[in-house]
């Protein structure tokens, strides 16, 4: 079995080898390399020690030392070279204690976590395959290397791996592997909320974040999205719903694309995918909060859009995203149900009210809200979500005015006019919009200041 990789790669290897070292490519290069995928990093294992990697090559940083891990600079290109160890006691359930280095490539390898990213290669000695990684492959399996139970107490953020993984490459997860991650889960709460949130994230942008579904059966959403799990609880008792919300909001998310109709021609940018992904799954998150059943035991689930923008954030905050993915998801939450009427004028006010840097974003979810609901809801939201959107279009293509600083007239215009500075400036700026947005013709300089001495 061969595996090409990158000529700086090949470089790296060959180098240490010639000067009596053992090296190899290892870990989910080899793995994505196998599965035919293009690795987005490469990076070596070796029985050299770090001071003797930095003699062989003239550009180095040392970005972990400590652990043994050298990044070997190649024309500006960085790639980890690490030296091979054996982890010592884990005592926080994430970090052992300490590391001691080894000669031996087996003895690095069982340390690992899958057998899937337990395997090394090299074009001399080919494919090194201790733990049958290459089988798992085969059968698109998630199985933890040795005992599945001593892996997640080393690291129990290898528990929320084994359901990213799965998400991400569409494989099932071993039995016992998965039995060991449930009986485990608690031990989730000794990691670190940017580490959660970082696999959450890359579990809810992969190709099947429904998976999400299986952490939830094996009792991980109760520790890292606790919200999720009312959701999961949440029926929908009402003629345009066949699911439960979070089953709902699921669905949603895997409707959602980057290179939705409304994402222009490159798609969106992978931030922008998170942030409509997170939308999509958290759009109903407050609809167990106002959860009532009529008379006819029918569901209702009225303020959820408000009530769940707040708690969105809240969530997120917990999680320690960015601000901006904060705000933008609950931008997208408050207003997912916003009623867009396929007429300019009311488009306008739209793009006045919530901001036409959420509308992209905006549409790809209602979009995919309407797909994963019953019909004739679905057909009927949809064909009203495609005139909004050529209203939407046209505005844009226009150029017409949605906010004050698309306004043909600003507050030192008005000032050199006459008017005073202060609270009644920004009112009359506020009235000269409304002015706008039902007659767009009328942003014209000369215009609005005549309107302004006019009228105030």
């Amino acid at each position: 079995m061969r595996i090409e990789m990158p000529e700086k790669v090949k470089l790296i290897i060959k180098t240490l080898q010639e000067n009596g070292f053992e090296a190899y490519a290892v870990g989910g290069c080899v793995r994505d390399a196998l599965l035919g995928r293009t690795p987005h990093d490469w990076d070596v294992t070796t029985s050299a020690l770090p001071q003797e990697v930095k003699k062989l090559f003239r550009r180095t940083v040392d970005t972990g030392i400590l652990h043994g891990t050298v990044t070997v600079l190649l024309d500006k290109e960085g790639f980890e070279v690490t030296t091979y160890r054996v982890d010592g006691a884990y005592e926080d359930a994430r970090h052992p204690k300490e590391v001691s280095f080894t000669a031996s490539l087996a003895e690095d390898l069982k340390r690992r976590d899958f057998t899937i990213n337990a395997m090394a290669y090299n074009d001399t000695d080919g494919l090194v395959d201790l733990f049958d990684g290459a089988t798992d492959l085969q059968k698109k399996m998630i199985r933890c290397v040795g005992n599945a139970r001593e892996r997640f107490s080393e690291d129990a953020l290898r528990i929320l791996r084994a359901f990213r993984f799965s998400a991400q490459l569409d494989f099932t997860i071993a039995e016992e592997t998965e039995k060991a991650a449930a009986e485990l889960a608690e031990t989730l709460r000794k990691i670190s909320a940017e580490r959660i949130s970082a696999e959450l994230s890359k579990l809810v942008v992969s190709s099947h974040p429904e998976r999400l579904l299986l952490a939830y059966r094996a009792g991980i959403t109760a520790v890292v999205l606790p919200e999720f799990d009312r959701m999961m609880q949440t029926k929908q008792n009402h003629p345009s719903h066949w699911e439960n919300v979070g089953e709902h909001c699921l669905r949603v998310t895997a409707l959602t694309s980057p290179f939705s109709e409304y994402a222009g021609e490159e798609g969106f940018s992978e931030s922008r995918f998170r942030i409509l992904r997170l939308a999509a799954l958290l759009h109903d998150v407050a609809k167990p909060v106002c959860h009532v059943v009529d008379e006819q035991g029918i569901d209702h689930f009225a303020g959820h859009p408000k009530e769940g923008a707040v708690l969105a954030k809240k969530i997120l905050k917990r999680l320690k995203t960015d601000n901006e993915t904060q705000e933008l998801v609950a931008g997208l939450v408050l207003y997912h149900d916003y009623p867009f009427l396929p007429e300019e004028r009311a488009m306008r006010r739209a793009m006045n009210k919530i901001g036409t840097e959420l509308f992209p974003l905006l549409f790809a979810l209602k979009r995919a809200d309407l797909q994963a609901h019953r019909e004739p809801y679905a057909s009927n939201g949809l064909e009203l979500l495609n005139q909004a959107w050529e209203c939407y279009r046209q505005i844009q293509k226009k150029g017409e005015c949605t906010s004050l600083k698309e306004l043909a007239v600003s507050g030192t215009d008005l000032i050199d006019a006459g008017f005073l500075p202060g609270k009644e400036l920004g009112l009359v700026l506020q009235e000269l919009l409304q002015l706008v947005l039902e007659n767009p013709e009328k942003n014209e300089r000369e215009i609005l200041l005549s309107y302004a001495k006019e009228h105030f």
